[in-house]
């Protein structure tokens, strides 16, 4: 009598969502590299000023000295350590950008929302005056209201907030259109759900990933913002330290001390670039038609 032999299922393995979006990010080198960047700037802005002492401290012994044992990158036209001051920057910098990026997501998100998911009149009305924000140049835009404003971080915050609105209301906007014809909302709406319960609880938790893309693309941008702005005299003032202030003081001695402009440059170049490759590489991973 024959035997049937009888296949052996194999099993099911169950990878959780947080694991396979951690397989696909580290499968792209650039964004690790990102992640590196961001990690290494974030650890300098929170730990370096704790051990690099006081960006204050004059040594006028030691002025414009090179980098040393003593000095790691040296010192500026005042004998004060500028590993210490961009430690320090880093803090400004940070804070700045992601205060910033935080305060336009907070404003901006719930008038996208309300643009994209009511139209009419209200639709038309904000996306007008959103289309006409978006026609002046980011850092021309946060240049004027930094003059109008006042020059204080506070107020750079402030300003390069208003300045990241208009993208992050059209991102939102354009977010909340696709959403609110899904089945999903539809019978939210046949249940009786508020407009506000919709928006919050179906609407915004689906447009989170274009969100945090958005906000990892907007961070460097707000970051070259400070710096500019504390260069031309309208963001942070001396003697507290800021890398654009840094670069401001450095134009004096290019010839004499090039380190002054290379160090507080080449970290803006650093944070900048590892939060790009940080965002492209979310965009490509929480995005579901890239797989």
């Amino acid at each position: 009598m024959s035997q049937v032999g009888l296949a052996t299922a194999a099993p099911v393995v169950r990878v959780s969502q947080g694991r396979r979006l951690r397989r696909r990010f580290l499968r792209r080198p650039m964004a690790v590299i990102g992640l590196v960047l961001v990690a290494a700037f974030v650890l300098l802005a929170l730990v370096g000023p704790l051990v690099s002492g006081d960006p204050l401290a004059q040594d006028f012994g030691a002025r414009l000295a090179p980098p040393s044992a003593h000095h790691l990158l040296g010192t500026d036209d005042l004998g004060r350590d500028v590993f210490a001051r961009i430690a320090h920057g880093a803090r400004v910098s940070l804070l700045a950008g992601v205060a910033s990026t935080a305060l336009a997501v907070v404003v901006g998100v719930p008038i996208g929302l309300g643009a994209g998911y009511f139209r009419g009149w209200l639709d038309s009305a904000i996306m007008r005056l959103n289309d006409v924000l978006l026609a002046f140049p980011f850092l021309i835009f946060a240049v004027g209201l930094a003059a109008i404003l006042g020059a204080s971080l506070r107020n750079v915050v402030l300003a390069l907030a208003i300045a990241q609105l208009p993208s992050v209301i059209r991102i939102t906007r354009g977010e909340a259109l696709v959403l609110r014809d899904q089945d999903f909302v539809s019978g939210a709406v046949a249940d009786g759900a508020r407009p506000i319960t919709i928006m919050f609880r179906y609407l915004l938790p689906n447009s989170l990933n274009a969100l945090i893309v958005q906000a990892t693309v907007a961070i460097p941008g707000a970051i070259i913002g400070e710096a500019a702005l504390s260069f031309l005299g309208l963001g942070v003032q001396p003697p507290t330290p800021s890398w654009g202030v840094m670069l401001t003081t450095a134009q004096q001695f290019l010839a004499q001390a090039p380190q002054l402009a290379i160090f507080p440059g080449l970290m803006i170049a650093l944070a900048t670039l590892g939060f790009n490759l940080l965002g492209d590489g979310l965009r490509d991973v929480l995005d579901p038609r890239s797989h």
